[in-house]
Order: C-alpha cells, then sequence, then structure tokens
C-alpha cells in the first residue's frame, strides 16, 4: 500500500481551485466586454434608424445616365 502524499495533493487542490477562479474570472470580464460591444451595436442601429427615418429618400432612387 502506497503512503499518500498529503502535500501534493494539497498542492495539486489549491492549483485546481485557483485555476478555476482565473477561468471564471477571465469569463467574467469576456462577458462584461461582449455586452459593451452588444450595446454599442445597438447604439449603432439605433442611430442608422434615425438616419433613415430623418431623410427616408435618401439612397432610395438610383439615376443611371447611358
Amino acid at each position: 500500500m502506497e503512503i499518500l502524499d498529503i502535500p501534493g495533493l494539497s498542492m495539486g487542490l489549491a492549483q485546481a481551485n485557483a485555476s478555476n477562479a482565473i477561468g471564471t474570472a477571465m469569463l467574467a470580464k469576456s462577458l462584461d466586454m461582449m455586452e459593451t460591444v452588444g450595446a454599442g451595436v445597438v447604439d449603432l442601429i439605433d442611430r442608422s434608424v434615425m438616419e433613415h427615418s430623418v431623410s427616408p429618400n435618401l439612397g432610395g432612387n438610383i439615376d443611371i445616365m447611358v
């Protein structure tokens, strides 16, 4: 029967916990960044819709001379 390596198991568990905490923190940062980017996209879409409502005929016709 082998003798358990308690200090080694403790170090492994601590490293696993630290890795898990780092991964969770990185995921939270990534989600925050995606939320910011999404809000920017929504803002751009809202501005685009506002532009067309102010000038609804803008870009609706093309004059071609042959």
